[in-house]
């Protein structure tokens, strides 16, 4: 089973218009609600994919709600969220105009409790399953939960996948997770320099690959990715041609992708071919990868 993990999921607001300009009253062209946040992200494709998959989390009020309802109802996708007794799940208003701007809301407070209610139901994952953590945490975790959390499951032969910065991810390494996905700019804070060409990037991914990561997969956008497998691979693949609509999402789908690949295949070609499909399709869409995309999409690739 596959499950994945949201510490901080959203409700994204999301407006377009041609021109945004600050100080003053802006209308809008289109705007829509969709749930978000980079676990739930990577739960919608799988399951678009047709893998089935739980996600988790933390959800809170009126907004948490309507998540809920949209991962239920519009999604299908299976979740066992744990619901807080105060607070709303925050609100991420995406304008998209000449520029494209943000605000995200803060979100709500986490209290140990809920907390531990989280770590009881991770105890019951199994031997094999994969566990999917992706993105920040609120301020009310403390920073090393990703840690927390791998080091009570990392006997149980549980595949881990990460996809955080920074600490998170570094600190994490010790406990062998089967794939990271770090991006250029990622890889490139993390090491405190400014890593641009395939070769820096692959030099300086093998150092975390030699710290416990069995797979890197680096995202490079428009540039394509690269891949590093535990079997010594380096493999390299330029990014389908299309045109870019949208960019949140993207690479919570080459995630997803890449997972869908492995365990319908067992193959790591495979697996990187269906990631970069997947967040192509993302990126050339309004809403996240659908199969009939992602197969499309894969006749361009070329490893």
């Amino acid at each position: 089973m596959i499950y994945t993990v949201t510490f901080n999921p959203s409700l994204d607001y999301i407006g377009r218009l041609d021109l945004f300009k600050p100080g003053t009253i802006n209308r809008l062209k289109y705007e829509k609600f969709l749930c978000g946040g980079k676990g739930i992200n990577v739960s919608i494709v799988l399951k678009n994919l047709g893998i089935e998959n739980t996600a988790l989390g933390f959800l809170a009020g009126f907004t948490g709600k309507e998540i809920e309802r949209q991962m239920n109802d519009i999604f299908h996708c299976s979740s066992d969220f744990i619901y807080l007794s105060e607070g709303n799940t925050r609100i991420n208003m995406k304008i998209k105009a000449d520029l494209e701007t943000e605000i995200n809301g803060q979100g709500p407070n986490i209290t140990p409790v809920a907390i531990t209610l989280l770590f009881d139901k991770l105890s019951k994952l199994q031997k094999n399953d994969f566990l999917i953590l992706a993105g920040s945490i609120p301020n009310s975790l403390p920073n090393d939960i990703y840690e927390k959390i791998l080091g009570q499951l990392y006997k149980k032969g549980i595949n881990f996948i990460v996809d955080a910065e920074g600490n998170l991810l570094v600190n994490v390494l010790k406990y062998k997770p089967f794939l990271i996905k770090p991006n250029n700019h990622e890889l490139s804070g993390i090491f405190k320099k400014d890593l641009t060409t395939p070769a820096e990037l692959i030099k300086h991914a093998r150092i975390l690959q030699e710290k416990g990561a069995r797979n890197i997969l680096i995202s490079r956008g428009g540039d394509g990715a690269i891949l590093l497998t535990e079997h010594g691979q380096c493999i390299k693949c330029s990014a389908p041609k299309g045109k870019l609509i949208n960019s949140v999402g993207a690479g919570d789908s080459m995630v997803a992708g890449f997972t869908a690949g492995y365990i319908t295949t067992k193959n790591y070609e495979t697996a990187f071919c269906t990631g970069i499909a997947s967040g192509s399709a993302s990126a050339f869409s309004e809403n996240l990868a659908t199969k009939e995309e992602v197969t499309n999409l894969m006749k361009q690739i070329k490893l």
